[in-house]
Parts: structure tokens; C-alpha cells; sequence
């Protein structure tokens, strides 16, 4: 059995900062195979971003990450990884791709000239060379005019436009997993289309991994292969997005995809959004974070933290309730 390119082992993050310590990620545990697309899934403050943007030194300015358990790329270690190792790495085995563009590219450099740069730091070319590539990765994006975008600042192209400027510095190097933070968010309907379409094509071409941290479950619908949902810095359910979005096991899952617009509702039709607020981060969380927003909570499930488990239907669930009783009957609950 081939092994993961990407493997998370009891993973925990702890952020510390002037005014407060926290940990937004707690005892996580996933894999990402060759050519694989994982979505991690959740509300705002889950810790999506902090797991995968820390153990790869990708943190704002003032805080510092203390990483625990194993995150294993390639043969690599990357817990405890040093800095300059860590830097050879990401840009070019690992690309990122996040999510607002305009803040993530340098406003001050030619779209052609940030291109360039990773081509010559991860492969080495020369300037002429890289801005060569960066020529064909615009083209590779679809990228209109592209002799002339490379000219270009950032504020000179629309978000559509520098999105795909961002996924071609993500993927100059090539390569073998990419990190994208909701690419779509700040975009139009078509141009999400337009960016998710693109986004298969590259990891076709290029047979790369991807790891997509989104809320759009129509986004993890259409290219997704496993899906992750995080609530409160721990995965509550885990497996194929066959098994998680057709039958979801835990009632946040459940929650999430019950709140979607349906083609059948009229205007005016009131939004099912799940109750209630998700916990603050850092403070103790005794039992299932879930608890006081869930509507099958039973006594136990505020005092004993639910596991993550193996579920009748394949996928992985933590939840007392769920791994207790039938599907069937928690569906009638």
C-alpha cells in the first residue's frame, strides 16, 4: 500500500501571544494521498488555517506556534523542522494558494517578476529562464493577455485575475501539494467555477495533492475526494465526500448541510443556520464541544469527550450518540 504524501498524527497547535496562550487545534489526525483532494470543513475560528498554515511557519508576525504530535510530508518531519529547511519547502514542494490575493501579492512587484522569483529559488533557473515560465504558468492559469499581465501590478487586475496570478506562483515550482484557503471566497459565482475548474486541471496535469480549507459545501462537492469537518479545533467526522455529504453521521455535519439553499426554496424562505455560537477559543472544553448547540445531547456528552470513531457507513465520527445507536434511529431522534 503506497503510502500518504501528507500525514497527521494527534496534532496539536498551541498559539502563544503577548496577551493570550491558546490551542485552536487539538489532537488532529488525517491523511492526503498522491493526487488526492482533502476538504477541511467548518465554521469561522474551527482552526482550519492554523492547521495546516502552522507547522509550515506560516503565522502572523507576533505569534509563536508550538506544534505537538507528527505531521509527516514525503519522509519529512515537519514538526520541529528548522526554519531554513522548512523555507526550501514550502514554495516548492509545498505551494499555498490563500485566501485574499491582493493582501497575499507583493503590490510593489510586476505579477511576471513574483513568478519568476519562485522558479529561480526552487528550480534554480536563471532570471531569463524564470520569466520565461512565468510566461507559460500565466497561459497554464488561463490567464488573458498574458504577455501583458506579466507587466502588471496586482491592483491592475480584477479578484478573478489575481487569483490565478496567486495559483501560478503556488504551482511554478511544482509542487506536490497545495494548500488552498478558500480561493473562491471573495469571488463571483462563475469566477468560482472558473477557479475550481482550473484548480482540477492543474492537479490533473500535475498530479498534485490538495488540501482545501473551505465553508462552501458546493465547492468541496465538486472536488473533493475526503472531507474533514473541524468544529471547535478537533475533526468531528472524517471520510470519503460520498459517505459525509450524502450520509452525514455527526449533527454538526448534519447542521452544515441542512443549512444550504435548495433549488425548491422560495423567497423569503427562513435560513436554517444551526443555534447557537461555537466556543470560545481557549477556554476548557470538558466533553463534546458540540454539546450545548446539538440537538441529540444526552447527560454524558457534556462530561467525557467523544473519540473519533469508525462508523457503520465507512467515515469516522466523534460523537457518543452517533456511535451508539443505529443510523436510522438517530435519523427518527
Amino acid at each position: 500500500m503506497t503510502a500518504p504524501l501528507l500525514q497527521a498524527r494527534n496534532l496539536s497547535v498551541d498559539l502563544f501571544t503577548v496577551r493570550s496562550a491558546l490551542r485552536p487545534v487539538d489532537d488532529v489526525s488525517y491523511s492526503v494521498g498522491q493526487g488526492e483532494t482533502l476538504a477541511i470543513v467548518g465554521e469561522s475560528g474551527s482552526g482550519k488555517t492554523v492547521l495546516n498554515f502552522a507547522p509550515i511557519g506560516l503565522m502572523p508576525t507576533g505569534v509563536v506556534t508550538d506544534l505537538h504530535g507528527s505531521l509527516r510530508f514525503e519522509d519529512i518531519e515537519l514538526v520541529g523542522l528548522p526554519a531554513a529547511r522548512m523555507r526550501r519547502i514550502r514554495g516548492g514542494r509545498i505551494g499555498t494558494i490563500f485566501q485574499d490575493p491582493m493582501s497575499a501579492l507583493n503590490p510593489a512587484l510586476r505579477i511576471g517578476r513574483q513568478i519568476a522569483e519562485v522558479a529561480e529559488l526552487h528550480l534554480g533557473m536563471t532570471s531569463v529562464q524564470a520569466e520565461a515560465r512565468a510566461l507559460d504558468l500565466l497561459k497554464l492559469v488561463r490567464m488573458s493577455d498574458p504577455e501583458s499581465r506579466l507587466r502588471q501590478y496586482p491592483h491592475e487586475l480584477s479578484g478573478g485575475l489575481r487569483q490565478r496570478a496567486m495559483i501560478a506562483i503556488a504551482v511554478a515550482a511544482e509542487p506536490k501539494l497545495l494548500i488552498a484557503d478558500e480561493p473562491t471566497t471573495a469571488l463571483d459565482v462563475t469566477v468560482q467555477a472558473q477557479i475550481i475548474a482550473l484548480l482540477k486541471d492543474l492537479q490533473k496535469r500535475l498530479d498534485t495533492a490538495i488540501v482545501l480549507i473551505t465553508h462552501d459545501m458546493g465547492v468541496v462537492a465538486s472536488i473533493a475526494s475526503k472531507v474533514a469537518v473541524m468544529y471547535a479545533g478537533r475533526i468531528v467526522e472524517y471520510g470519503s465526500v460520498d459517505q459525509v455529504l450524502l450520509e452525514p453521521r455527526h449533527p454538526y455535519s448534519t447542521g452544515l448541510i441542512a443549512a444550504l439553499p435548495r433549488p425548491e426554496d422560495k423567497a423569503g424562505t427562513l435560513f436554517r443556520g444551526l443555534p447557537g455560537a461555537p466556543p470560545i477559543m481557549g477556554a476548557p472544553q470538558p466533553g463534546c464541544p458540540f454539546a450545548p448547540r446539538c440537538p441529540l445531547v444526552v447527560d454524558y456528552c457534556t462530561d467525557v469527550r467523544p473519540p473519533l470513531a469508525p462508523a457503520p457507513t465507512g467515515s469516522a465520527a466523534a460523537c457518543h450518540v452517533v456511535n451508539d445507536v443505529p443510523h436510522r434511529e438517530m435519523a427518527h431522534a
